[in-house]
C-alpha cells in the first residue's frame, strides 16, 4: 500500500471537509454552488485514495491523465460489502 499516497489523498479530504464545515456555520451566503465544488474536492480524494492505494510511488508522482480519471471513480460496491469472517451475514450498518 502507498501509505503516503493514500495519507496525502485523505488529509487533502479531510482538510475540505473542515473548510465546509466552518463555512456552513459562519458564511450567510453559502450556498449548494460552493458546496457542490466542497463535496466534488473531497469526492475526488477520498475515491483517489482508495483507487490509488496499490499505485507506486513514481505512477502516483506522474499521475497520467489515464491514472488521475481512473482513481477518481467511486469504488466499486464489491469492495465496501461487509464480510465477516465467520461467513455471516452482516448485520445492517444504518
Amino acid at each position: 500500500m502507498n501509505k503516503d499516497y493514500v495519507y496525502w489523498n485523505l488529509s487533502e479530504a479531510k482538510d475540505e471537509i473542515s473548510r465546509t464545515l466552518e463555512d456552513l456555520a459562519g458564511d450567510s451566503t453559502y450556498g449548494i454552488v460552493e458546496l457542490v465544488v466542497a463535496m466534488a474536492h473531497t469526492d475526488h480524494h477520498l475515491n483517489t485514495a482508495w483507487n490509488a492505494r496499490d499505485a507506486s510511488a513514481e505512477s502516483a508522482r506522474a499521475c497520467s491523465h489515464a491514472d488521475f480519471d481512473r482513481w477518481r471513480q467511486f469504488p466499486n460496491a464489491e469492495e465496501f460489502t461487509l464480510q465477516r469472517h465467520d461467513g455471516a451475514e452482516p448485520a445492517a450498518a444504518c
